[in-house]
């Protein structure tokens, strides 16, 4: 018996089979993306926003889609030396560094990177924490696999990985909290930017683990615009969900939203 390839095997089983049975059931959420990149203290206090509005039952499972300016966020399982020793020298960078309540350790975020901070309630598409976060790295496989990109899972290393001519590196990160049923924080896929901050810390708290992005994989510009709205489409399959655009009737708060390509 492999209890953890049992649950492995169920979690994709399940993801692969979330979107025909959403279809069935499906639901209207709020999508909300920005025409410019947003400061992690004004996203974290919008999160919390809408957080408390779906914990109220006053509005809808939200999926907020946006960049950040350059920011390190240091997770619960962060340790010293996963920072290089001295948040100060990541200070020194001009990037911003934020400890958050999110699982996992630390990691960076920055123009370039699609992040997705999805505001819902988790018993309605996954049986606990390890399927939802199984759902949100079928989402970015889905997504990846639209521009011809093949990823993959890692046992005991939450996010998306691929495999290239440099060895297998990770292109996506995933750190989760579910509070009173929602989940807060979520995703950051690598699209088209800057990959040298991450050589200051040790990503996700694992060593030796190159990171990648679309654009290296694909030796070209990709317009993060596009995979903004793959990675919605496919969040709406998956989740079964049907994307109305925010309202003050929604319950949560109404931030500066746009289509991704505005």
């Amino acid at each position: 018996m492999n209890p953890q390839g049992d649950v492995q095997q169920t979690l994709e089983m399940r993801t692969e089979a979330a979107a025909p049975f959403n279809l069935r059931h499906r639901q209207t959420g709020t999508l909300v993306t920005y025409d410019s990149p947003v400061p992690y203290q004004e996203s974290w206090i919008l999160q919390q926003q809408f957080h408390a509005a779906r914990v109220a039952g006053t509005g809808p499972d939200t999926l907020l889609l946006l960049e950040h300016p350059p920011v390190y966020t240091a997770g619960r399982r962060t340790e010293p030396a996963h920072l290089g020793g001295d948040e100060t020298v990541l200070r020194q960078t001009g990037a911003a560094v934020h400890r958050v309540n999110r699982g996992g350790s630390v990691t960076y975020h920055g123009p370039g990177q699609l992040v997705g901070y999805p505001i819902v309630r988790v018993a309605q598409y996954a049986a606990g924490p390890k399927e939802y976060v199984g759902l949100l790295e079928a989402v970015l496989l889905r997504t990846l696999a639209r521009w011809g990109i093949e990823g993959h899972r890692v046992r005991n290393a939450p996010g998306v990985w691929v495999r290239s001519e440099r060895g297998e590196a990770k292109i996506a990160a995933i750190g989760v909290r579910i509070d009173r049923g929602v989940a807060l924080h979520g995703f950051a896929l690598n699209v088209d930017l800057d990959l040298s901050p991450f050589s200051l810390i040790v990503p996700c708290g694992l060593k030796r683990c190159r990171v990648t992005s679309m654009a290296e994989l694909r030796r070209s510009s990709i317009p993060i615009g596009e995979v903004a709205e793959h990675v919605a489409d496919s969040f709406s399959t998956l989740f079964g969900i049907v994307w109305a655009s925010p309202s003050a009737e929604s319950g949560g708060p109404v931030p500066r939203p746009h289509r991704p390509n505005d």
